[in-house]
């Protein structure tokens, strides 16, 4: 539907069906009431930091009808008909105050309320641009979203989300869109006759989702070029598109004309908190959520557990061999190899990895999104505690999240557990430079902060500590620390596609470790009688290696 064209100029212009103006003593009629079948274009702007409303016969008419949207109030005559009541002044002192008014008439329904969302964020507008100070300076109000995300990131990430083929690899990942649905579907009760707000709609197919559950209508905001394709979409589907509104803004500015029963929203990222919109879920659920109301997803939990993996471990660290080349041209890499290999380690490696690279029973980290702050999730601590099951080296800690839909007839869980069908968001893992060595029983411990920064994401502090095992325990301190900080929005996507692991005793490194690049050791001149080898690979038919994996390690077992 053809209901807002924003400018750079802060202006949204609407076309409605006809608009009379109502009479008063102290005012003068305008021609726009004269002929009521003339469409006309209503236009909000702001003029000096002031958010202000004109109603023209078009475009680029001068005779008009002017009204001050701070001291406004727009109320509803019918389903598409509404009057604006505004204060003026009289023409002669400028002191003498009355109200004018204008009937408005709209094309359909839609756009109704379309103009009332507007209306309600244009008169909160003192945010817009700047407001002139008594002094002669101006001041440049910001968001509460603009206030602590970075302009370039925020730039990027509208930028991205505004692709259709962002938005398809999104759709084409049939357990993220297919649990959505199933969620929807399955718990009726919740949407039929509701009102819906569909938190960061994208291409609007949750909002499309809730219409076909019976909502009553469905708010789809959407900050975003995406919103226009949303509205393509949503017009396509005409029987559903009636009993929605697409909204293009954040929703930290934007203003609703009624409450929501329900929110729904696709606010995960990787490690569940990537892209910090999290915050905006649940500063939508404080803003426009009725008590009590219904959040689609409603509880998120990020799982952790060590793990083993020789080969992720090589790999990493073989990137940075590269800086150890002494007459690279004649010149010497190597006093740049310190930095370069503790880079390397400072990024999250995003893939899908075989579970039993696991060594210890998993913990689970809550949000409860009914009940969480939004300052909450500016720095979130979890305390690890693990019991090792075999003896091996434990290389990181591993990650991944779930979040659940509690609907009234349906409880659903949409997860990105390793083993489970693979999403877009893997799995993330966290890789120390120093493994540390446990037995089998011993207790690891350590600490993952999360510290949320204004390019949209986190940085990453881990701490693991291998505590000593074995009779007199209690009176041992720790006998091994290894830490790492990671950048969570610089992550190593290690795979693009899903890959299932095969047999733990077939798996292939994710790039080929060569002889030239770092030195593997041989079966035979392996020492320690807890390692054994995994079958010889064979390279191009040529190079064969072996590497050492633990004996008791949970990927030898079958």
């Amino acid at each position: 539907m053809e209901i807002q064209k924003q400018s750079k100029q802060q202006q949204q212009e609407f076309a409605l069906a006809s608009i009379t103006e109502l009479a008063s003593s102290s005012s003068t009629s305008s021609s726009c009431s004269d002929s009521q079948s003339v469409p006309v274009i209503a236009r909000f702007s702001a003029d000096n930091g002031v958010a202000g409303l004109r109603f023209n016969r078009d475009s680029e008419s001068t005779d008009s009808i002017s009204v001050d949207v701070r001291t406004a109030q727009l109320f509803k005559l019918g389903p598409s008909q509404s009057v604006c009541i505004a204060e003026a002044s009289g023409a002669g002192t400028g002191k003498e105050k009355y109200s004018t008014g204008v009937t408005v008439q709209f094309r359909n329904e839609e756009e109704s309320r379309a103009f009332h969302c507007a209306f309600e964020q244009w008169k909160k507008k003192d945010t817009v641009q700047g407001t002139s100070m008594p002094n002669g300076a101006v001041t440049s109000c910001k968001s509460k979203f603009e206030d602590k995300i970075e302009p370039s990131s925020a730039k990027m990430y509208f930028h991205y989300y505004g692709q259709l083929l962002h938005q398809q690899n999104m759709m084409q990942d049939y357990v993220r869109t297919g649990t959505y649905y199933a969620a929807v579907i399955e718990n009726r009760a919740d949407f039929f006759g509701r009102v819906v707000v569909d938190v960061g709609a994208g291409s609007g197919i949750l909002s499309l989702f809730a219409a076909q559950a019976g909502a009553k209508h469905v708010y789809a905001v959407e900050a975003s070029e995406m919103a226009e394709y949303a509205r393509k979409l949503i017009a396509g589907n005409p029987s559903l598109g009636e009993r929605i509104t697409v909204i293009k803004g954040k929703v930290e500015e934007v203003e609703l004309p009624e409450k929501a029963d329900i929110l729904i929203s696709e606010p995960m990222g990787t490690l569940l908190v990537n892209e910090r919109m999290l915050e905006s879920y649940v500063i939508a659920r404080d803003r426009f959520l009725v008590p009590n109301g219904k959040m689609f997803p409603t509880v998120g939990r990020i799982h952790m557990a060590p793990f083993s993996d020789e080969y992720l471990f090589v790999e990493i660290a073989n990137k940075a061999l590269f800086w150890q080349q002494q007459n690279y041209y004649g010149v010497d890499l190597t006093p740049l190899y310190g930095s370069a290999f503790g880079g390397y380690f400072s990024q999250p490696v995003v893939d899908a990895f075989d579970p039993r690279l696991l060594v210890a029973p998993t913990i689970c980290h809550v949000l409860d999104f009914t009940e969480i702050k939004e300052e909450d999730l500016y720095e979130i601590v979890i305390p690890l505690k693990f019991i090792a099951s075999v003896g091996t080296r434990v290389h990181g800690l591993a990650c991944w999240f779930d979040v659940l839909f509690n609907g009234s007839t349906v409880q659903r869980w949409l997860t990105t557990a390793p083993g489970a069908p693979t999403t877009h968001w893997y799995q993330l893992r966290c890789v120390l430079s120093q493994p540390l060595y446990v037995m089998a029983g011993q207790e690891i411990t350590g600490q993952l902060r999360m510290v949320a920064h204004n390019a949209q994401s986190y940085t990453l502090y881990l701490t693991l500590s291998a505590k000593m095992w074995g009779p007199g325990a209690e009176q041992g301190g720790i006998l091994q620390t290894s830490s790492c900080k990671l950048d969570l929005k610089e992550p190593y996507y290690r795979m693009s596609q899903p890959q299932a692991y095969a047999m733990a005793q077939d798996q292939q490194p994710h790039q080929p470790i060569h002889t030239q690049d770092i030195h593997i050791q041989a079966a035979d001149d392996l020492e320690e009688p807890e390692l054994i080898q995994p079958p010889p690979q064979n390279l191009d038919g040529q190079l064969q290696y072996t590497v050492g994996v633990c004996q008791d390690c949970c990927v030898c077992q079958d």
